[in-house]
């Protein structure tokens, strides 16, 4: 069976699959995640009633699965073959209905550990090293939970009273409640892990060269992006002129907050619209404090009304960086957007304290080649007069702790510069991964980083080499599309955004709830099941044509080997299936060609996965199999020699 472009010429572009590339990527949701889940299986699970399967496949990979299945930026949808016939599987989703039934929601800890996959964990021993992780979110905590797991004993150090990283002070309370994030990192520290809060590295007696002289051989730099960058315009050093990050953290945290009734975000991505939604959970009242995260509720309600919350951007609403779903319910809340707008000034009227922003027209965010190069029109001036004003237009690293001494050499870009492949830095025995090294990213993109970095650090300890190979087989399969499967359409789980009337009585309420039985049956029923392929065995076809003609998206084709000759991929599959060299091939008519043999052709991009060829032919040659795999990690006892373990201490 071959892959072939459409068939609109007589010769054709064809690729012969192989089992250890070809198959594996036909699954592409599960080659779009960074961690590699496998959403097929958990979401077939799910449809076939198997929810705790569902959750046993969805833990296996991923040591922060219940915080995903809330707030992953999902590249498993983006990726999803659904999306190609009308949207994807809200996969998701799916994923966080298992969660809630049998993950550390729950408050048992037992499946979490019971199901994690430990074939892509380093190889289980008692080892003597102390492993050092600066800085407690995700890609920390990530590489603390494969190398306790793998037998090191590991301290992580949080410069925050909390642990969690942007978990905890970065993503709003009415996204992800704190006991989901709590019950994750209690999972990962009951494995022997040591957190140690309020302890910020790169003071006097914690320094990377201190923590190298108190015995750790190894230490993983997780600080991700702590700082929200300046926007360089006259005035935006104005009291009542803030940065983004630092609003969530003072929100998150229950910490007073100056604001007053009227506030101005400038950004159009994620953070922008988390800053907004959080703004107006505020509630209304003159410039003073209020008191977010356990009191947000009594406080909002004691003020009067809703506040006004503004969101200004460069960009056009179509071209706003932010999840579709995030705009369309700030907006149901009551944040007015304001897009095409780009700061000139803030202006204070002379009182030293911010009053509004002037903006002038944003003609376009991007040249032709897509690189950032806003053009304005400054002839057109708007302004927006507000009390206070939200900077969220990106993040960048702080490396206040980083010492000259500690040799850690940063990239053109500001970040800590690795080893792509290894996450090992200019010093052998430093290691990073997360935001610090990859900029803004998913959570999924830092735990994946984390995992790599587990393992390079327990190669550098050991003086090994560990390969990540895919293994796998065939396995038969009944299946076939569900009735009417092509009428059911993508759904979200329910929301329950406040309108701005609302928003005072809602406080910090989940919006998103969960799915019902109902509802996540009837949406993972979608999944086209890209691991379940057809299976072609030549020698039994009969070329009856069958298999053709019942095919619904016509992805199926038999023809003559006239018409896919030049091909140097068939040319070396006719010579060792017929026994005939390419170049007595070549000198056939192409009535003896045809005469010889024929081709089935295939367009993977339009099989549905319907299985009616299967059911058609009446020679069985072609079958319904599952391309079952996995990854799984080998060690050799051998140097990498990506991996040098010169450290020097005095």
């Amino acid at each position: 069976m071959t892959e072939t472009a459409p068939l609109s010429s007589a010769y054709r572009r064809l690729r012969i699959p192989d089992a250890e590339r070809y198959w594996v990527e036909q699954v592409k949701c599960r080659v779009g995640c960074p961690v590699f889940t496998d959403a097929c299986g958990y979401v077939t699970a799910v449809s076939e009633g198997r929810d705790e399967d569902a959750y046993r496949i969805a833990r296996a990979t991923n040591p922060f699965v219940s915080i995903c299945g809330r707030i992953c930026g999902a590249p498993c949808e983006r990726a999803c073959r659904r999306g190609s016939v009308d949207a994807p599987v809200s996969i998701r989703a799916i994923k966080r209905f298992a969660c809630e039934q049998f993950g550390n929601e729950t408050g048992d800890s037992s499946r979490y550990h019971r199901f994690a996959d430990v074939r892509m964990l380093p190889p289980k021993g008692d080892y003597e090293e102390k492993i050092a992780v600066v800085g407690s979110g995700v890609a920390g905590l990530t590489v603390a939970h494969d190398l306790a797991r793998a037998g090191y004993k590991v301290t992580v150090f949080e410069a925050g009273p909390v642990a969690g990283g942007m978990l905890t002070l970065g993503v709003p309370l009415y996204r992800l409640p704190r006991e989901v994030v709590n019950q994750e990192i209690d999972a990962i520290l009951s494995l022997g892990v040591e957190l140690k809060l309020n302890a910020p590295v790169g003071v006097p007696g914690r320094t990377l060269t201190d923590l190298r002289l108190q015995g750790y051989k190894a230490i993983f730099i997780g600080a991700g992006l702590q700082g929200s960058r300046p926007l360089n315009i006259p005035g935006a050093t104005l009291q009542g002129v803030i940065n983004g990050l630092e609003f969530l953290k003072l929100v998150n945290l229950g910490q007073k907050v100056d604001i007053g009734p009227r506030v101005l975000v400038i950004g159009g991505g994620n953070v922008a619209f988390d800053v907004a939604r959080s703004a107006l959970r505020a509630g209304a009242g003159g410039p003073g404090d209020f008191r977010m995260a356990a009191d947000v509720v009594k406080t909002a309600a004691a003020k009067a009304g809703v506040s006004e919350v503004h969101l200004a951007c460069l960009e056009s609403h179509e071209e706003m960086p932010a999840d579709a779903i995030e705009i369309e319910e700030g907006m149901h809340e009551g944040v007015e957007v304001h897009p095409s707008l780009g700061p000139r000034l803030v202006y204070d009227e002379g009182t030293g304290r911010a009053k509004g922003v002037e903006f002038i027209r944003c003609l376009s965010v991007f040249d032709a080649s897509r690189r950032f190069a806003p053009q304005f029109d400054e002839s057109h001036v708007e302004r927006i007069e507000v009390d206070t004003v939200i900077m969220a237009v990106g993040q960048k690293a702080e490396f206040n702790f980083l010492k000259p001494e500690d040799g850690v050499k940063l990239s053109d870009r500001g970040l800590i510069e690795v080893d792509p492949e290894t996450f090992q830095t200019s010093q052998p025995d430093i290691f990073a991964g997360g935001d610090v090294v990859l900029g803004p990213r998913l959570f999924i993109d830092a735990i994946a980083t984390g995992q790599a970095a587990a393992r390079s650090i327990h190669d550098f300890l050991r003086g090994t080499t560990s390969t990540v190979r895919v293994q796998s087989h065939w396995e038969p399969a009944t299946y076939a599309m569900g009735e009417a499967w092509e009428t059911r359409m993508r759904e979200l789980p329910p929301s329950r955004a406040p309108r701005p009337e609302e928003i005072a009585r809602a406080g910090n309420e989940l919006v998103e709830e969960n799915f019902s039985v109902e509802q996540a049956r009837a949406q993972a029923e979608r999944c086209l099941r890209c691991d379940v392929q057809t299976y072609f065995e030549g020698e039994k076809c009969i070329a009856c044509n069958g298999c053709v003609d019942v095919c619904p998206d016509d992805c199926l084709h038999l023809v003559g080997l006239s018409q896919v000759a030049g091909n140097p991929e068939l040319a070396a599959l006719a010579e060792r299936q017929l026994g005939i060299s390419q170049k007595e091939l070549s000198g056939y008519s192409p009535i003896e060609l045809n005469r010889m043999g024929g081709v089935m052709l295939k367009d993977e991009t339009a099989c549905i996965r319907c299985s009616m060829c299967a059911s058609r032919c009446p020679t069985h040659a072609f079958t319904m199999r599952r391309f079952v795999f996995h990854r799984e990690l080998t060690t050799e006892t051998k140097a990498n020699p990506r991996l040098h373990r010169e450290v020097l201490v005095s």
